[in-house]
């Protein structure tokens, strides 16, 4: 896990763990990014549990690569969001699929705070997907699939299924694969992060599963709502996309990020994450580690 001012709900995801505890031997790491609340004294009363400074807010990335240096041997990694709750025979319900399907990663079912199923798997970011996000939102979820990044349709979180990525709140990763992936890329601050990863997965020929009879309750709002965050969330898509697609294809595909702001720009909130994205130039000054 990687904390940062997780005071307040940091209880709650070791509670949940303790009650995994009984049937699964876990081990529990949390890297903290500097954080100033009460976290630390938090943690420090659960003697069993590691945790460990990062020197900084250095990101979620960061804080995985670091929780993840103390892991031994080919462990399987849980990656958990400090504002999440595993819900009883979660962790099992992930490991029997690993074992079943010889999945790389395998991601659960979220819900949100009033048991609804959160929409969390994912399409490899594209032009096309892009483009129907922008124009649609999260409207007509029967919509072609080609066009969103996301798996709106409920029935798709039904059954377990092969799927690009999904949101990084809970990953359960092979130790192998994480050993063969390597690092997550700490260029990513928040956002973006597990899409690469994932990706990178999926190069080596890794499979990314989701189980739906493993349930976890998201709070989603552990990362905060800022406007300078939804900033930096249409930023990263877009460097995201660079890393992988070179020239025009990258310059479409943030004109359309762009697109998406544009349309909804009637919203002064709209308006200043275009200027953002429009603005290269401003990209430094949003949220990310100590320079």
């Amino acid at each position: 896990m990687v904390t940062h001012q997780s005071e307040v709900v940091i209880d709650r995801l070791i509670a949940s763990l303790r009650r995994e505890a009984v049937e699964h031997a876990l081990r529990v790491i949390v890297a903290d990014n500097a954080s100033t609340d009460g976290t630390l004294s938090k943690l420090s009363a659960h003697p069993d549990v590691s945790w460990l400074s990062t020197g900084g807010n250095l990101g979620y990335a960061a804080g995985i690569n670091v929780a993840a240096r103390a892991c031994v041997g080919d462990e399987a990694q849980l990656i958990l969001n400090p504002d999440l709750e595993v819900e009883q025979g979660c962790i099992g319900a992930l490991l029997l699929r690993m074992r079943d399907s010889g999945a790389a990663v395998v991601v659960p079912q979220l819900l949100d705070s009033n048991g609804q199923i959160y929409p969390s798997l994912r399409r490899e970011p594209n032009v096309l997907g892009a483009l129907g996000d922008a124009l649609f939102g999260n409207r007509f979820g029967c919509r072609p699939a080609a066009l969103s990044e996301t798996i709106q349709r409920r029935k798709s979180y039904e059954s377990a299924q092969r799927v690009d990525w999904a949101t990084g709140a809970a990953l359960l990763v092979d130790g192998w694969a994480a050993a063969q992936v390597g690092i997550w890329d700490e260029s990513y601050f928040l956002y973006s992060e597990e899409t690469d990863f994932l990706r990178r997965v999926r190069e080596l020929g890794g499979q990314v599963w989701y189980e739906p009879t493993a349930k976890a309750r998201h709070d989603k709002g552990g990362s905060g709502t800022s406007l300078a965050l939804a900033k930096l969330l249409a930023v990263n898509r877009i460097k995201y996309v660079r890393k992988y697609h070179r020239g025009l294809y990258a310059g479409i595909y943030r004109g359309v990020v762009a697109l998406r702001e544009l349309i909804r720009s009637y919203s002064a909130h709209h308006r200043a994450i275009l200027i953002a994205v429009i603005s290269e130039r401003r990209w430094d000054s949003l949220p990310g580690p100590p320079r």
